[in-house]
């Protein structure tokens, strides 16, 4: 099959997170089972690695996958009149195309070209058609988005595709016309640990101390970073590392969060982290805390899992019931003096933790391998075909 792929952003853009990760490991997974797999994308941060690609147009082989970055005229929604025109002359020859976003412009403009070329599309809100959320963040601005433009989407869309069961449920709440849901979950690959290698000197720190907890994420408010430095309160002793990049200037605030907590000194800031730091961190970590508000899936915490290392996890993290049937870890509610006890305890039974650890290894293995996936979502592609057929 002939496969498109349309994302805001896309590799090198690692900064924007998971699912760009998750896009990419299924793009190159679909790659290597045969398909003939298209990526258009934006050049927003993608640091001018791509500026010679942007210039010609010329697509970028990245992992056989044919990668076309285009310039965009406005930063907030990701418009890029480039990206139209070539949806328009283009999208008819594929097969399927797949959405990885919502109330951003590349969604609406290769909905509608799909739609008039008679190509079936999915859409993956990516863990944003959430009410909770939108509520929290541009309520108004979203609520005219999903009137004037995401309703057509997703009505005349062949399928959502989900992520977690939680994901599906969030979105059926917004009462909005859903096309029928289609659950296949992000893959893992993962990441390898080499004891000899160099790390930063926080992390080298880090390893040669105490056992430390880890948070590995975006520093976001929906991430549940002011509720889990609270929890340490109740956790006399326990070292957390947090490790990801500061995009929202959110770390100020909780900075102020761990003094007025009496934590500032438990609490280590890494900023973004890669390779053998990331590495070390997962496979080292005593667990890793995912205390999210929100969260559609949990990339992190199948990361965690892939490494052998137990993971605490609030209900509202997508990956929870998994953690829960797999006994990987503990599911918990966020407030800190619920999280901070089972902290401390996870950390008082070194041994209840590492069989966790190796439950997670064993289900992350089995469940999440990119080759599963990649073939799960094939039948998706196939099935959604089917009607256009």
């Amino acid at each position: 099959m002939k496969i498109l792929h349309v994302v805001p952003t896309y590799a090198p853009a690692w900064k924007h997170g998971g699912p760009i990760r998750a896009v990419h490991g299924l793009c190159k997974a679909l790659a290597a089972r045969g398909h003939e797999v298209a990526v258009f994308t934006t050049d927003v941060d993608t640091g001018g690695a791509v500026a010679q690609a942007v210039a010609t147009g010329e697509p970028v082989a990245l992992d056989g996958v044919a990668v076309r970055y285009f310039p965009v005229r406005l930063r907030r929604l990701y418009d890029s009149p480039a990206m139209a025109r070539a949806l328009a002359r283009q999208v008819s020859g594929f097969d399927a195309v797949h959405l990885h976003s919502v109330f951003l412009c590349p969604t609406a403009l290769a909905a509608r070209a799909a739609e008039r070329a008679g190509v079936p599309y999915l859409v993956a809100p990516r863990g944003m058609l959430v009410p909770d959320l939108l509520h929290r963040r541009g309520r108004w601005r979203k609520a005219l988005w999903i009137r004037l433009v995401e309703r057509r989407t997703l009505a005349r869309a062949a399928g959502l595709h989900v992520t977690s069961a939680l994901e599906a449920t969030e979105a059926g709440r917004l009462g909005l016309p859903l096309p029928p849901v289609f659950l296949v979950p992000n893959g893992i690959e993962p990441v390898a640990w080499r004891p000899e290698a160099p790390v930063a000197p926080a992390v080298r720190a880090l390893l040669d101390g105490a056992p430390f907890l880890l948070f590995l994420g975006r520093l976001s408010w929906k991430k549940g970073l002011d509720r889990l430095i609270p929890a340490l309160v109740h956790a006399p002793g326990a070292v957390l590392a947090v490790a990801g990049n500061d995009e929202e200037g959110y770390r100020p605030k909780l900075e102020r969060l761990a003094s007025e907590a009496g934590v500032e000194d438990r609490v280590v800031f890494l900023g973004a982290v890669d390779g053998d730091d990331k590495a070390a961190l997962l496979h080292r970590a005593a667990a890793m805390i995912l205390p999210s508000y929100s969260e559609n899936f949990g990339n992190s915490v199948l990361e965690s899992m892939a490494a052998g290392r137990p993971v605490v996890v609030t209900p509202e993290v997508g990956l929870a019931e998994v953690v829960r049937d797999a006994a990987a870890g503990v599911v918990v509610d966020g407030d800190p003096a619920r999280l901070g006890p089972a902290l401390r305890d996870l950390l008082a039974d070194p041994a209840r933790a590492d069989a966790m650890g190796r439950r997670g290894a064993e289900a992350a293995a089995r469940r999440f391998g990119w080759a599963a996936v990649a073939a799960e979502m094939e039948r998706v592609y196939q099935e959604i075909r089917e009607p256009a057929a």
